[in-house]
C-alpha cells in the first residue's frame, strides 16, 4: 500500500497563509534538529527520514509557482519531475544558513546563471532641515557618492589589452560542491568570490574593481510635517551590487535644527513668552509668534508666571497625522531691571500698600512660607 504524503504545511509546522520569511524559518528550526550529523546510534535513521521530508516540503513552498500549484491541486498539482528546479535560489540560501550553522562554512548569495550575486550595501545620509522646512516640506538637493564603469578598462576590471579569465576552481559557476555524507552543498567560490572570473592583471585606474567612485546630485522630496529622527528612503542609491548583484538603498535620516523660539514636541509646540510684570497684574491683550504668523492671546488679570496658554491647530501637522498639534504658551513674568530712582520710588510705594492688604494680594506666599516653616521646624504649621 502506497503511503501518503503529509502535507507539506504541517510537516513544516506553519499555516498555510505562512510568509515565505515563516516558512523559511520554520525549515531552518526543523533542519537543524533532524540533521543526520546531529542525530546518532538508532534515532539516526528516523532523524534522516524527517530530514528528507522537510527539505522536500521547503522546496516545494520556497517556490512561488509550486507553492501556488500545491495550493490549488495538492500533492497532485507539483510534478515530481520538476522537484527541486525551481526553488534552487530560496532553497539554496535557506539551506546555505543551516550548513554554515552546522560546519562552520558561510552561505554565499542568491546565484544568476551560475554566479553568486550579492545586494549592494545601504547608505546613510543626515540632513540638517529647520522646522519651518519640516512643517511645510521642501525640495533639495544632496550630493551622494556614485559608482560609474571604469572607461579605462569599460568596467572590465582587466588591464587594457587583457582579459579576465575564467576561474579554474569553479570553472566560471561561481560556486562549488561541497560534499558531506549522502548530500552536497554549493558555497560560494572562495576563488573568484562568486564572480566565475579571475583578473591576472588588474587595470590600475580603478585597482581591478571595474567602477571608480565619484559623486552625484540628487533630488529630495522632504515631506511637511517631517520629524526628527525620520528617515526617507531612496531606492537604488546605495553601493552597488556585486555580480551584476542589485545596488543598496540610500536612507536620508532627518535632523531637525534648535529653533530660536518653538520646542517641537511631535505635532504640538511650546515657546515661552515673556509678559510684563504689569501686563501680568492688570491683564492685557499680547501677541505671541506662531509658524503661521502672529497670535492675540488675553492675559487674564493676576496671571503668574508658568501659566499655560494653548493654542488649537498652531502646531505642526505630522506626517501621519490629520489635523496640526497645538501650540502651548507658557508665561513667564519678567522681573524689571536698571530701575531709575523714581520708578524705585514707585514700586517701593506699591509694596507698601500691598503690604497693607494682606495675603489677598499674594496668592501663593502664605502657602508657601507656611510649608518652609513646617520644613525647617519638623512640626506641621499651625
Amino acid at each position: 500500500m502506497a503511503t501518503t504524503k503529509r502535507d507539506f504545511y504541517e510537516t513544516l509546522g506553519v499555516p498555510k497563509n505562512a510568509s515565505d520569511e515563516e516558512i523559511k524559518k520554520a525549515y531552518r528550526k526543523l533542519a537543524m534538529k533532524h540533521h543526520p550529523d546531529r542525530n546518532h546510534g538508532d534515532a539516526a535513521k528516523d532523524a534522516e527520514a524527517k530530514f528528507k521530508e522537510v527539505k522536500e516540503a521547503y522546496e516545494m513552498l520556497s517556490d512561488p509557482e509550486k507553492r501556488a500549484a500545491y495550493d490549488q491541486y495538492g500533492h497532485a498539482g507539483v510534478d515530481p519531475n520538476m522537484r527541486g528546479a525551481g526553488a534552487a535560489g530560496g532553497f539554496a540560501e535557506a539551506f546555505g544558513d543551516i550548513f554554515g550553522e552546522v560546519f562552520g562554512g558561510r552561505a554565499g548569495g542568491r546565484q544568476s546563471g551560475g554566479r553568486q550575486v550579492f545586494r549592494g550595501s545601504d547608505l546613510s545620509y543626515a540632513m540638517e532641515v529647520t522646522l519651518e522646512e519640516a512643517a511645510e516640506g521642501k525640495e533639495a538637493q544632496i550630493r551622494i557618492p556614485s559608482w560609474d564603469d571604469c572607461t579605462v578598462c569599460n568596467g572590465s576590471g582587466a588591464k587594457p589589452g587583457t582579459k579576465p579569465i575564467t576561474c579554474t576552481t569553479c570553472h566560471g559557476q561561481g560556486a562549488v560542491q561541497m560534499r558531506q555524507g549522502f548530500f552536497s552543498v554549493q558555497q560560494t567560490c572562495p576563488t573568484c568570490h562568486g564572480s566565475g572570473k579571475l583578473v591576472p592583471e588588474p587595470c590600475t585606474t580603478c585597482a581591478g574593481r571595474g567602477k571608480l567612485k565619484n559623486t552625484k546630485t540628487l533630488e529630495v522630496k522632504i515631506p511637511a510635517g517631517i520629524d526628527d529622527g525620520m528617515r526617507i528612503r531612496s531606492t537604488g542609491n546605495g553601493e552597488p551590487g556585486s555580480n551584476g548583484g542589485p545596488p543598496g538603498d540610500l536612507y536620508i535620516e532627518i535632523r531637525l535644527k534648535k529653533h530660536e523660539l518653538f520646542e517641537r514636541d511631535g505635532d504640538d509646540l511650546h515657546c515661552v513668552v515673556p509678559v510684563s510684570i504689569t501686563t501680568a497684574a492688570l491683564g492685557g491683550e499680547i501677541n505671541v509668534p506662531t509658524l503661521s504668523g502672529a497670535a492675540a492671546i488675553d492675559i487674564p488679570e493676576g496671571t503668574q508666571s508658568g501659566k499655560q496658554f494653548r493654542l488649537r491647530g498652531k502646531g505642526v501637522k505630522g506626517v501621519r497625522s490629520s489635523y496640526p498639534g497645538d501650540l502651548y504658551c507658557h508665561v513667564r513674568v519678567e522681573t524689571p531691571v536698571k530701575l531709575t530712582e523714581h520708578q524705585r520710588k514707585l514700586l517701593k510705594q506699591l509694596d507698601e500698600a500691598l503690604r497693607k492688604g494682606g495675603d489677598k494680594h499674594s496668592p501663593t506666599d502664605k502657602g508657601w512660607f507656611d510649608k518652609a516653616k513646617e520644613f525647617f521646624s519638623g512640626s506641621p504649621a499651625a
